[in-house]
């Protein structure tokens, strides 16, 4: 077992402190402090359940340790919207059907998010296949889940008040 050492992490935009051992991954370290909404899949990257916001860029929480990530902002899916007002992501995936058993849509979000915020406001459908590309799901056929970015990413451009 590895010694472990206590650090602030910053979720949601609240710091926690918590004892982490040096091998303890972000996705372990989430889930030891309640974050459910964290999905733990493969564990080696290849599903995107375990999907956070580092810093406003998707990662995959699983093939990052814990300790590498003090002094960033960590943001799960929890800590974009509530259930009184959820995010146009959020919005848009309940509207669409695109929740199906529910387990990877975290993921999805994250992704989405992460390329809604960092790439463009207006996507087309290559770009969102790209940026989803690294989430896996087994339920959907993906289509629903790509109308609900494309749809989610015309409402943050009506907020914005770009046409």
């Amino acid at each position: 077992m590895s010694p472990s050492r206590t650090m602030t992490l910053a979720v949601n935009g609240r710091p926690r402190q918590v004892a982490v051992a040096a091998n303890e991954t972000l996705l372990e370290t989430l889930r030891g402090m309640g974050a459910v909404e964290v999905k733990s899949g493969c564990e080696k990257g290849d599903c995107g359940a375990c999907a956070v916001l580092l810093d406003g860029l998707a990662v995959d929480s699983c093939l990052c340790l814990t300790w590498t990530v003090a002094q960033r902002a960590v943001t799960t899916v929890k800590g974009l919207g509530t259930a009184a007002d959820p995010h146009p992501l959020q919005t848009a995936f309940a509207e669409r059907g695109a929740v199906q058993c529910g387990y990877c849509t975290p993921g999805f979000i994250i992704a989405a998010k992460s390329l809604l915020d960092n790439d463009t406001d207006d996507p087309g459908e290559d770009e969102i296949r790209y940026a989803l590309s690294g989430n896996f799901c087994r339920c959907t056929g993906y289509n629903k889940i790509l109308d609900a970015v494309t749809e989610a990413a015309q409402v943050l451009r009506e907020e914005a008040g770009v046409q």
